[in-house]
């Protein structure tokens, strides 16, 4: 049997309509919401400046009044005591040193920042496909009618879709090769768009695809599939149909994937007492599916595109600080709504760009070792502080109440600037002589052993593998 034209017909023409071009495009509307969001060139200033800035009149006007009862050396050495000064030279110090122990756990951090707003987030919303679950799906059970074995049936559709590159047929085969199964070659093949597509194999004719497609072929459905779709669709699972010579030869049962470090990194951040939220596009049943298979307690179901970023500020009004997960270009204007964003290596353009954490192992595994080390930053942050403004009152007090001079001042303020120095190399000091392991006692629990870390120059550029695929069951 031939469906295709000799060919001799193949010569023709092909007429495009366009709906939608230039500005009218989606994601040039996506890149104009962005480009005059209020928000979108606000950086934020380094707290270490804002506090030294603080300081400046309060030093200033305790000179002053120390210029009648201490004379100049008293008032010169107010001036020398530079509350808060020495935050100008450890902050950025400090920084630095955690951004490096971020790239060693695979982290780009692009704005220093977001480790301050971290330890205040109340909810992490996570964007479903790209994050939760891998594009590529994976078959879960095959299922048969009349004669035909699973593997029969898995082979003839791996063979029919061993062309195509999309998700589900990238699936098919994956289980095929995992069940050492032969794939024959396709003699021809004729395809509908959006529906499925019919070849040649072995003198018989196979058609994959939907129950619409099958419907479009002329292929009656059996009552047991019509049943089996609508338990597989309340599992989240979804149904691509076979046939075989007009026929519905079995169905093959899809499942989404989710990320194999996904489910430990819920529960870690449960631990942390985070409200977690899942976006999706998808339907409720497989949405809510997915939420009671990770344990997340809130979920939002046929979200459009343009509608998460409202989610988000509904979330924001609500009074929690939010931090959301998305890798998607329709992700961007959530991403740089949210308090803070995080993106995935491998999404898109836009997303990695206004995210302001990026993973480079393009997983979610240690995702809680962010707020850990957000955390360790914060203490070392504070003990910068405290480093830095003691010394200064010390010699404030000495000046007024035991006649400190220049001298004393100065030694003053070394110290303090020597110690906050030390605390602000504390972090990877502690890395070069002590092993690192998730627990350490630090709490940036996301650090890998020095010996197997990547360097920071080998992140940026390829750093982090493609988390394993779960086993394909058949």
């Amino acid at each position: 049997m031939r469906f295709l034209p000799p060919p001799c017909c193949l010569a023709g023409r092909v007429l495009v309509e366009v709906e939608r071009a230039g500005e009218a495009t989606i994601a040039a509307k996506i890149g104009d919401i962005l480009a005059n969001t209020a928000n979108y060139k606000q950086t934020f200033e380094s707290r270490s400046q804002v506090l030294s800035d603080r300081w400046s009149l309060p030093t200033l006007t305790a000179a002053g009044v120390a210029l009648p009862f201490a004379g100049l050396s008293g008032s010169i050495a107010v001036l020398l005591s530079s509350l808060g000064y020495n935050l100008r030279i450890v902050g950025p110090l400090r920084m630095l040193n955690f951004l490096r122990l971020a790239a060693r756990g695979g982290v780009l951090v692009k704005k220093a920042r977001a480790l301050e707003v971290l330890p205040t987030i109340d909810a992490v919303v996570f964007d479903k496909t790209g994050t939760l679950t891998l594009e590529q799906p994976e078959v879960w059970q095959v299922h048969v009618y009349a004669d035909w074995t699973a593997d029969e049936l898995l082979r003839y559709a791996a063979a029919a879709e061993s062309r195509q590159s999309h998700p589900i047929a990238r699936a098919i085969v994956a289980a095929a090769h995992a069940h050492a199964l032969t794939i024959p070659q396709i003699a021809e093949a004729r395809y509908e768009v959006g529906y499925g597509l019919k070849v040649m194999l072995e003198e018989s004719t196979v058609g994959i695809g939907s129950e619409r497609f099958m419907a479009l072929e002329g292929v009656e459905i059996p009552p047991a599939v019509r049943s089996l779709h609508g338990t597989a669709h309340a599992q989240g699972h979804s149904l691509v149909l076979v046939s075989v010579d007009g026929k519905v030869a079995g169905a093959i049962e899809l499942a989404p994937s989710v990320r194999p470090e996904a489910r430990q990194s819920i529960v870690a951040l449960h631990q942390r007492g985070l409200a977690l939220y899942i976006i999706s596009g998808d339907q409720e049943q497989p949405t809510r599916h997915l939420a009671e298979t990770l344990g997340i307690e809130h979920y939002f179901a046929n979200v459009l595109p343009e509608d998460k970023a409202a989610l988000i500020r509904q979330l924001q009004a609500d009074g929690q600080r939010v931090c959301f997960v998305g890798d998607g270009i329709n992700d961007a204007i959530a991403l740089k709504q949210a308090d803070l964003s995080v993106s995935l290596r491998g999404a898109s353009t836009i997303a990695t760009d206004t995210a302001q954490i990026v993973r480079m192992d393009a997983s979610l595994d240690q995702f809680a070792g962010l707020f850990d080390l957000a955390d360790a930053y914060n203490a070392n942050m504070r003990t910068n502080y405290v480093a830095s403004m003691v010394p200064g009152m010390v010699v404030i007090g000495g000046v007024f109440l035991l006649h400190f001079g220049v001298i004393a001042s100065i030694m003053l303020y070394n110290l303090g600037l020597v110690l906050g120095v030390a605390n602000a190399m504390s972090p990877l000091l502690r890395l070069r002589h002590e092993p690192v392991s998730p627990a350490t006692s630090s709490g940036i629990s996301l650090l890998e052993d020095t010996a197997h870390a990547p360097g920071s120059a080998d992140i940026l550029a390829a750093a982090g593998g493609t988390p394993a695929h779960p086993g394909t069951t058949v």
